[in-house]
C-alpha cells in the first residue's frame, strides 16, 4: 500500500521535533523556545535575566526590561506606559525627576519641570510666566529688565519708578543729566533763558531763578556804560566807574574833548560830558 511522507517538522537550530510543543517563529524558521531564548532573547537591564519568550519585552535606547523591571530608579514605581526621563543610565519618574533634577521658580517656588521654557539670570530660574516686572506685573520675555533690590523692573516701569525726571520736560533722565539748583535736567533741556542756546559746558549766571548765558544776561540786566553805551557785567571782575548814578568802563571813563583817561583824576562835569581840569577851565 502506498504511504504518505510526512514532512519533518523539526528546530531550526537543534533539529528536535517540535510537533506538540510549543515553538517560535523567526524569519520564517521555527525554533524550540529554549533555543530561541539562548539565541534571541534580551537580557533585563534590572535583574540581568533573559526576557523570555512568554515575557513582555520593553526596550528604550537599545536597552530592554521585563515588564516587571521597568520601574522607577527613585521610587520604584512602574514606568509602563507613563512618561519617564533617563539619567546617568537610570529611568527616573518625571516626580522624581523634578525633585532631583530640575530647577524652583524663584516666584511661585514650584518645580520647572523639565522641557517648558524658563528664564535665567544670576543662577536664579523663573517659569516664563513668573518672570515679570514688579511694577506692572507684566511677563518680561526677552525684552530688556534692570534688577534693583532683589526685584526686576522692564525699561519703562524702572524710569517711572527710580529714573530722576527732568525738571523741564517731566520725562526720565537715563544718561548725562545736568543737576542746577539741585534739581536735574536734560543736557539739551537746560537753556538760557534768554536766547535757548545750551548752557551745559558754557559759563552763565542767573537771575529770579531764570538761567542766562552771560550775552543775554548783560544785555537784560547789566549797567550800560555812560561812553559806549555797551552792558558793563561786572562778571569776571571786570572794573568800572559809577558816578551820580551813571557808569563807565574803566577805558571808556575819557575826556570829552581830548580823550585824556580820567581813571584815578579829577574831572568836571559839564551836562552828560566828562572833562578833564585843563579842556573843563574855560567852562
Amino acid at each position: 500500500p502506498d504511504t504518505t511522507m510526512t514532512e519533518r517538522f523539526d528546530c531550526h537550530y537543534c533539529k528536535e521535533s517540535l510537533f506538540g510543543n510549543k515553538y517560535i517563529l523567526r524569519e520564517d524558521s521555527p525554533y524550540c523556545v529554549k533555543c530561541y531564548e539562548s539565541l534571541y532573547s534580551n537580557t533585563c537591564e534590572e535583574c540581568k535575566k533573559p526576557i523570555g519568550a512568554d515575557c513582555k519585552d520593553l526596550s528604550y535606547k537599545e536597552r530592554h526590561w521585563h515588564e516587571t523591571c521597568f520601574h522607577c530608579f527613585q521610587c520604584k514605581n512602574s514606568l509602563v506606559d507613563k512618561p519617564f526621563a533617563a539619567k546617568e543610565e537610570h529611568l527616573l519618574c518625571t516626580d522624581c525627576y523634578s525633585n532631583e533634577y530640575s530647577s524652583k521658580c524663584n516666584e511661585c517656588k514650584k518645580t520647572i519641570m523639565p522641557g517648558t521654557r524658563k528664564m535665567e539670570y544670576k543662577g536664579s530660574s523663573w517659569h516664563e510666566t513668573c518672570f515679570i516686572c514688579y511694577r506692572c506685573q507684566q511677563p518680561i520675555g526677552t525684552k530688556s529688565f534692570i534688577p534693583k533690590d532683589s526685584q526686576n523692573f522692564c525699561v519703562p516701569c524702572y524710569e517711572k519708578q527710580f529714573a530722576m525726571q527732568c525738571v523741564q520736560c517731566k520725562k526720565a533722565i537715563t544718561t548725562g543729566g545736568v543737576t542746577y539748583r539741585e534739581q536735574p535736567w536734560h543736557k539739551e533741556c537746560f537753556v538760557c533763558t534768554g536766547c535757548k542756546k545750551q548752557l551745559s559746558g558754557q559759563r552763565f549766571t542767573s537771575r529770579d531763578e531764570f538761567a542766562y548765558c552771560l550775552s543775554c544776561f548783560c544785555n537784560l540786566y547789566s549797567k550800560k556804560c555812560a561812553g559806549c553805551t555797551n552792558p558793563i557785567s561786572g562778571l569776571g571782575g571786570t572794573k568800572y566807574i559809577s558816578f551820580e548814578e551813571r557808569q563807565w568802563h574803566n577805558d571808556c571813563f575819557n575826556c570829552k574833548k581830548c580823550s585824556l583817561s580820567l581813571v584815578g583824576r579829577g574831572f568836571l562835569t559839564e551836562r552828560d560830558d566828562i572833562l578833564c581840569p585843563e579842556c573843563g577851565k574855560d567852562i
